[in-house]
């Protein structure tokens, strides 16, 4: 069994493949963490299961390793849970009230104040194979009056015992998401969060901790992600005693709620888990982990194009046509058109909202389109952005009364745009309607669904429901409903880039657009920050000009498609301008990539070369059953001459022999202990350039 409990120690072991996971109930009834980490013996850990003194000013040591505690008596640290009951008293006392093993793989630890009805349950829900574990908690009110909700945190999780603790994240902003960042922490907290409405571009609700010796291949590393895509908050609290306690959950900014008598609140999920297989091992675990139990569908992303760059807001049913049969002609899979197709929409200052197909671009209707498309042996897809209104559109004029505001303040426009209060049940129908109206008359196989901009002004709501949750908790709700009318439909998440992307919104979109960058050189970068946390397959990778439109860089067209096949593969650039031998090159590498993405987005990533060691970086993927594996390498710039290198790849079998072929040369077969020990030699010269090693097993 994965959870057992020791009645004689009162010691509740999770014991996975690789790892184990202890906590307990102590002599005051206090539930205490004891340990994470490599696989150790529960029943000899009774040891660990005690009260702490140190003085009246720290009386209560152990309660910093509280496995769910709230804030209440002598506990300071950031707390699990803060609430205010109906007679005015704001401390928590929560005992153990007992377990509940709803399976072998899930368990519930029941809390309860020790003077009012107020219940919490603890939930863990195992996953052995990865070493990782989901959490959540309920809060359930049997009170006869409402309680006032401050704080409540989906998970505490415990790292201790280290010499030191080094904290991994990412940071960004637009265009620029998904940059590595390393702290050591030191006595006081470390926050992540963000508070602009939703998941954003400027943090990413994941973390890591390790002894701040890990590296790709090797080490002990404590991670975990929370999936929320509203407003969050992750905070990382070294203490004076040299514990580390990481709490995560729906931010408490602006966000008390009433829970009133017989309500109940769910927390969402955040999931953490353990390797000693260094950050690559990591990387592995949460990419497997997501592809089995939160992506909600599995299939190969397929080779798109998107017309946004070629038109912008110069949409017309003879222009796409002319780019549908371009895209055809290179092997694309799924034409989409982009913003511009509705409503007054020829510029982003009016028509959002007004989701009708403009008649004079689309004289027949959207559906003309849609035919030739398909008959070009393509899917059809669309973009919208269902969350924003134009102050100049129909839908505004007709209900101001739908956005964000305060009812005495002039609202900000961020993008010439208004944020609709998702919050409010007539504007999550209008958005059900719309998008049920759309994909019922059209065949539309893919949605691109984005969001531009962050709420400000965020009003109120009906009653006490808090106004940053419900927006997340609607747009869950409506993808949901979408999903089950409409199965084959395949929808992206997008929020002016990668702003919107997390364990939660995860589990109702098929891909997701991590970046408004698309310069090549960049998306390296973004590429593999997000590649920490977050599964290839479902990160979606264009073509597009060159020079780049973000920072002028050139870059060839062999270049640009390596770096954009490492996830799923997209073109946005004109290629209606494309010569014939660029359409040549372009059709022979979406070929290629045909024949290797189930390598990329079903296998193994592994980081031979990360960004920023040395002026070469390489990424590894080995398909699942082993059998084969392709290496991307990419040269920023050739300094004094060449030199002899080697790539030295992982994942392979020692005894094994491969067929090893780079670029479009000769096949050279070499064994497996080979090519991880002594290495493929390097042989990229200039800036800027890039190869693809593709390996076969032979059996």
């Amino acid at each position: 069994m994965s959870i057992s409990y020791l009645e004689k120690q009162q010691i509740f072991e999770i014991r996975m493949n690789r790892s184990s996971y202890l906590f307990g109930v102590n002599e005051k009834g206090t539930v205490q963490h004891l340990y994470w980490g490599e696989p150790v013996e529960a029943a000899e850990c009774g040891f660990m299961l005690k009260g702490r003194h140190h003085s009246s000013f720290d009386a209560e040591i152990d309660r910093e390793v509280e496995e769910f505690g709230g804030w209440g008596g002598s506990h300071y640290a950031e707390p699990s849970l803060k609430v205010e009951f109906g007679d005015g008293v704001r401390d928590l006392k929560l005992d153990y009230a007992g377990y509940e093993l709803v399976k072998e793989d899930e368990l519930i630890i029941k809390l309860i104040d020790v003077h009012y009805a107020l219940r919490i349950d603890v939930h863990y829900k195992v996953f052995s194979e990865y070493d990782v574990i989901e959490r959540f908690v309920r809060v359930h009110n049997d009170e006869a009056l409402p309680v006032r909700i401050e704080q409540v945190m989906a998970a505490v999780w415990s790292v201790g015992g280290l010499p030191e603790y080094r904290m991994t994240h990412v940071a960004g902003r637009w265009a620029g998401e998904y940059q590595l960042r390393c702290n050591v922490l030191s006595e006081g907290k470390k926050t992540l969060e963000s508070r602009r409405g939703f998941t954003g571009p400027h943090a990413s609700p994941w973390f890591a901790i390790d002894d701040g010796r890990a590296d790709e291949t090797n080490g002990q590393v404590w991670f975990g992600a929370l999936g929320w895509s509203g407003n969050w908050k992750i905070v990382a609290e070294k203490t004076i005693f040299g514990h580390v306690r990481i709490v995560g959950g729906i931010n408490d900014f602006d966000s008390a709620f009433t829970l009133a008598p017989g309500e109940t609140y769910t927390s969402p999920i955040f999931t953490g888990g353990f390797t000693s297989g260094g950050f690559g091992e990591m990387s592995r675990i949460l990419h497997q982990y997501q592809y089995k139990y939160i992506l909600p569908a599995r299939q190969l992303r397929k080779v798109l194009y998107n017309s946004w760059e070629a038109t912008t807001f110069d949409v017309t049913v003879e222009g796409q046509v002319e780019l549908a049969r371009q895209a055809a002609k290179i092997g694309v899979e799924r034409f989409v058109v982009d913003d511009g197709w509705f409503g007054a929409r020829n510029s982003d200052r009016a028509g959002l909202g007004d989701w009708q197909v403009n008649p004079k671009k689309f004289p027949n209707g959207l559906q003309e389109l849609i035919e030739e498309v398909k008959g070009l042996g393509m899917e059809f897809g669309l973009w919208v952005e269902p969350e924003s209104v134009n102050p100049d559109s129909d839908l505004y004029r007709q209900h101001p009364d739908w956005i964000y505001q305060f009812a005495t303040r002039e609202g900000t426009q961020l993008r010439n745009q208004y944020l609709l209060n998702l919050g409010l049940p007539e504007v999550k129908q209008f958005v059900l309607d719309f998008m049920t109206e759309l994909l019922t008359a059209h065949d539309i196989s893919f949605i691109k669904w984005d969001m531009n901009r962050t709420v400000t002004e965020p009003g109120s709501l009906p009653g006490s429901d808090p106004i940053w949750v419900k927006h997340a908790e609607h747009l869950y709700e409506i993808w949901a409903e979408l999903r089950e009318k409409f199965p084959k439909v395949e929808f992206e998440t997008c929020a002016g880039g990668g702003g919107r992307i997390d364990l939660g919104i995860l589990r109702y979109a098929d891909q997701a657009w991590i970046s408004d960058n698309t310069d090549a050189r960049d998306r390296l970068a973004i590429q593999e920050g997000f590649s920490y946390a977050y599964s290839p397959s479902v990160m979606m990778c264009w073509v597009t000009e060159s020079p780049n439109g973000f920072n002028g860089r050139s870059l060839s067209l062999s270049y640009r498609f390596h770096s954009s096949m490492m996830g799923g593969l997209g073109i946005g650039a004109d290629i209606g301008q494309w010569s014939d031998a660029e359409m040549e090159e372009a059709s022979h590498y979406v070929e290629l990539y045909k024949e290797i993405r189930h390598i990329i987005l079903e296998g193994n990533l592994y980081r031979l070369e990360p960004l920023g060691r040395s002026n070469v970086a390489a990424y590894q993927y080995v398909s699942r059953d082993g059998a084969e594996a392709v290496v991307f390498t990419f040269l920023q710039s050739q300094y004094f001459g060449s030199e002899e290198r080697r790539i030295r790849l992982r994942g392979l079998e020692a005894d094994a022999l491969y067929e090893t072929r780079l670029n479009d040369g000769d096949v050279v077969v070499l064994h497996g202990s080979t090519l991880m020990h002594v290495g493929f030699p390097l042989t990229l010269k200039g800036d800027y350039v890039s190869s693809l090693l593709r390996l076969k097993r032979k059996d």
